[in-house]
């Protein structure tokens, strides 16, 4: 059994065994998990039944990581993003005051789209297009990006009173957890221990249930049906369709998820050294062919748009090169449709310091960037800074690139610069200078 799975997803080229994808998986999936709490909860301040997106999170995620893993053969895992669902409920429910039909339908259309530019890689040329330097610094902002998201979601930094950013309350019972953790993750990673964060985020779940930061089901059982899909499923608004509300809707989500994807699979492939000696990515067309499908099905199930999770980096860092990685957490994704109350009791602390030592593990791309040439290094550095500050992967990208043209050209190295690139800096300005000029 293990040689035939070794063949089909070519093990062995890529220099990975059974045993180290399938805890690669399981790590993945402790790390993404919290969309299952998070996504339902956002969404049902939309008005959708918080147990039927429950249940659609899990069926989008599942029917996109199964492309992801025995398609592209990669060891991405996808679920519905976080920040486009909350553009979703906050922006496009609440502020423009449309119903959740609408917005499912705008997700619906963006995933056709989708569908067609990676078809005719289009997506993948934009992949292409950006220069190795920036796609190894990439690597380096995700890494600060996701370190940002452990530590908020750890509340040890916090928004501070006069001051953007301050430190938490360290000494509660949550933060005692996360210290925990971080402390078993980075003791086992630096005797280079396999399953290192799986270990920590299982460790540090015992001292909360010790500590009562977490509880254990109070139905007392571990075991439910999931909820319907009824309320959400195939619920389209299709009469607003050619209105230029849905299409201004549409184009930010296009937008968003584009580069959050984009960004996503560089940095995150870069880490997994996965990207060839141009800096390209073997097989991405199929990776971003997974994004779209799972798109247009999660808007059909009743789902916020499914993008490729910046938390796989957790499952690389422990060695995760394959389908097998994804594959592996698509069938913990589908097992918790059963075991929800069970799974729900890690809390995020575990998880956040988890986050945090993956930042430390996104860093080592950064010695790939010529720090001394100030053309590559300023827009790396812009790229890297952007992510965090900015909380968007998509942001860092659009400021990158556009340093990176405008130092290139300035300085008289036209040759580093493909028209493309041109044009993306181009739009990106527009994007950037658009809302000011128009108001």
């Amino acid at each position: 059994m293990s040689e035939k799975l070794a063949k089909f997803f070519k093990l062995n080229e890529r220099k990975t065994d059974v045993r180290t994808e399938v805890m690669a998986g399981i790590t993945t999936f402790m790390t993404v998990s919290y969309i299952l709490v998070v996504n339902p909860s956002i969404l049902s301040e939309a008005g959708m039944d918080r147990g039927a997106v429950f249940t659609a999170t899990i069926l989008a995620s599942v029917i996109a990581i199964l492309l992801m893993g025995l398609y592209a053969n990669m060891p991405f895992v996808l679920a519905p993003g976080m920040g486009l669902n909350a553009f979703f409920t906050y922006s496009v429910v609440l502020k423009m005051g449309k119903s959740w039909q609408f917005a499912l339908t705008a997700v619906f259309l963006e995933g056709l789209i989708f569908i067609l530019l990676s078809f005719f890689k289009v997506r993948e040329a934009i992949f292409s297009s950006i220069p190795l330097s920036l796609k190894k610094s990439v690597s380096v902002g995700i890494g600060m990006f996701i370190a940002l998201v452990g530590l908020t979601s750890a509340n040890l930094i916090v928004q501070g009173d006069g001051v953007i950013l301050a430190l938490g309350d360290i000494y509660s019972k949550e933060a005692i957890v996360f210290f925990f953790a971080f402390l078993v993750m980075g003791i086992l990673s630096t005797r280079n221990v396999k399953g290192s964060l799986l270990i920590g985020i299982v460790a540090s779940t015992v001292l909360a249930l010790i500590l009562g930061v977490t509880k254990l089901p109070e139905t007392g059982t571990i075991f439910s049906l999931p909820p319907s899909l009824k309320p959400i499923a195939f619920k389209l608004e299709t009469h607003n369709i050619f209105t230029w509300e849905m299409l201004m809707v549409v184009f930010t989500f296009l937008f968003v998820d584009i580069f959050d994807t984009v960004g996503t699979l560089t940095g995150v492939a870069a880490k997994a050294d996965m990207l060839d000696e141009k800096g390209d990515l073997p097989g991405v067309s199929k990776a971003l062919m997974a994004d779209a499908i799972g798109t247009t099905c999660g808007a059909l199930l009743g789902t916020s748009t499914v993008t490729t999770f910046v938390e796989s980096a957790s499952g690389v860092a422990e060695g995760g090169r394959t389908g097998l990685t994804s594959l592996t957490s698509g069938a913990l994704f589908l097992i918790s449709l059963f075991f929800f109350p069970l799974f729900s009791i890690v809390p995020p602390a575990a998880t956040s310091a988890a986050l945090v030592i993956v930042g430390v593990f996104m860093m080592s791309p950064i010695l790939d960037v010529d720090l001394n040439d100030y053309s590559e290094a300023i827009p790396s550095f812009i790229t890297i800074i952007m992510m965090p500050f900015g909380y968007s992967i998509a942001e860092g990208i659009c400021f990158g690139m556009i340093s990176y043209v405008i130092l290139k050209l300035a300085g008289g190295k036209k040759k580093d610069v493909s028209p493309l690139m041109i044009v993306l800096a181009i739009v990106f300005l527009i994007k950037l200078l658009a809302p000011k000029i128009f108001g």
